[in-house]
């Protein structure tokens, strides 16, 4: 960077001609006649004025160069400083405790614009932080020479699985292998949804790939290889850890085209997660699969976090002990755990508090209880004061879910999971509940602070 002409001590600029010309004080005029005297005290002015412009250039300089070196690296400092990092058992944001009270949706990827703006909007007045998501759907080949093993063509609402013709991955019959879609119906969606959120100052966790069949995933990765082995194909076989990996080195090295800024410098992902749930059987498989791909990540991005994106159902999160993993992820449902309300709060104290063991945060990222339970607001505001009083990182609660191009919010006769922006009992709980726990390092802080009397 060039430095501007500074040449601040010692000059005047002449008013009397019309083309301008810089002078040092010292200098008189052509044929001036001065007395000693005068020329005595006219050295002693012109060398306390040229010491103090001396001084005042120095300053100038200094700061000059200062801002210089700032503007230089202001991009990269602004945005490492912008990362989500982990310190201890507790998140941190430019250097600050960042307590996690986040909202999931699954229809991100493939929503319309408006219903993935409205979803974002909802997080945003819902006092929320974080969304968390997964890269979805994966098919089979797009003329059907490669059967999908869900319906891909559902004519349902959006949070109902209608996908809209959206696809992430398939199979390409011809070359007989995985092919990527890098369009508007594709990863341009993922694109859009990350710079929405930095719009709103929101952070968003992003598993590269759902476990489960709802909408492809793993288990239409393994069908293209002709297995029906839900648990352990997909992680031991050749064939499907290169597609991951392909896959994954997709994402992460993309450049967002909408925002032009690369995945992997961007500080709006909070996080990736290897995969919602990955379900991997037997637990020596899934170790040795967690950690070939941690390393896998790592290598290609060292700034972001990563979690496996495991339920952790038994509280033992043998992920933590893979260096590269940098917090520990757990789902709570009594319905699916064989758990009372009250045996989750239970859970909550102990398996958050496991994390200090590892040395490394602890996040409840998927939890519910069903509308079709009467005393659903009463466990809810329970388990809120359980993780506020734990040592969790944070939460994600399942699920956010908002109104539809329709106009009216979708039906969940399945669990009664879903969160609306409505003002309702449930609603007005959770808004409470993210804005207490996003207060709560202040309140850590606030506390910490000796006493002077």
């Amino acid at each position: 960077m060039a430095l501007p002409d500074l040449r601040v001590s010692g000059w005047r600029q002449s008013l009397c001609k019309p083309a301008c010309s810089y002078r040092p004080f010292s200098a008189p005029r052509a044929g001036a006649s001065v007395s000693k005297h005068r020329q005595r005290r006219r050295k002693g002015e012109v060398a306390a004025m040229n010491s103090a412009f001396a001084t005042l250039y120095r300053g100038f300089l200094i700061a000059f160069l200062c801002l210089a070196a700032s503007a230089s690296n202001g991009a990269k400092g602004e945005q490492a400083s912008s990362f989500v990092t982990v310190k201890d058992t507790h998140f941190e944001l430019d250097g600050a405790p960042f307590s996690v009270a986040g909202v999931n949706n699954h229809y991100l990827p493939y929503g319309s614009r408006d219903e993935v703006i409205r979803v974002l909007d909802d997080a945003v007045a819902m006092k929320a932080n974080v969304v968390r998501t997964f890269i979805q759907p994966v098919i089979g080949s797009l003329h059907g020479a490669m059967p999908t093993i869900w319906n891909w063509r559902s004519t349902a609402d959006t949070s109902n699985l209608n996908v809209h013709g959206v696809y992430m991955l398939s199979w390409d019959a011809q070359q007989a292998r995985m092919a990527v879609n890098d369009g508007p119906n594709g990863l341009q969606r993922i694109d859009f949804l990350l710079d929405e959120a930095k719009k709103r100052g929101l952070k968003v966790i992003i598993a590269f790939l759902d476990f489960w069949s709802y909408t492809g995933g793993a288990q239409q990765m393994r069908a293209w290889y002709g297995s029906d082995d839900v648990y352990s194909f997909f992680a031991e076989d050749a064939r499907t850890i290169a597609d991951y990996k392909r896959w994954v080195e997709t994402v992460i090295t993309r450049v967002n085209s909408i925002n032009g800024i690369r995945y992997a410098a961007d500080p709006t992902i909070f996080s990736w997660e290897l995969m919602n749930e990955p379900d991997i059987h037997p637990e020596a498989l899934l170790k040795s699969w967690l950690t070939e791909m941690a390393i896998f990540v790592k290598s290609l991005d060292p700034d972001h976090l990563l979690a496996s994106g495991h339920s952790n159902p038994n509280g033992e999160f043998p992920d933590m002990e893979i260096s590269q993993i940098d917090f520990g992820t757990w789902h709570g449902y009594p319905r699916w755990n064989g758990i009372t309300p009250d045996e989750m709060n239970e859970r909550i104290r102990a398996f958050c508090s496991a994390g200090a063991a590892f040395n490394k945060p602890v996040m409840l990222e998927e939890f519910g209880w069903s509308a079709a339970h009467a005393d659903q607001i009463d466990v809810y505001r329970n388990w809120m004061d359980a993780l506020y009083n734990s040592d969790c990182a944070g939460w994600v609660v399942w699920r956010l879910v908002s109104r539809q191009d329709g106009g009216q919010f979708p039906d969940d006769p399945v669990d009664g999971f879903d969160i609306h922006n409505d003002g309702g009992p449930l609603w007005n709980l959770m808004r409470d509940a993210a804005e207490k726990q996003i207060a709560k390092p202040n309140q850590i802080k606030l506390l910490a602070i000796p006493s002077t009397k």
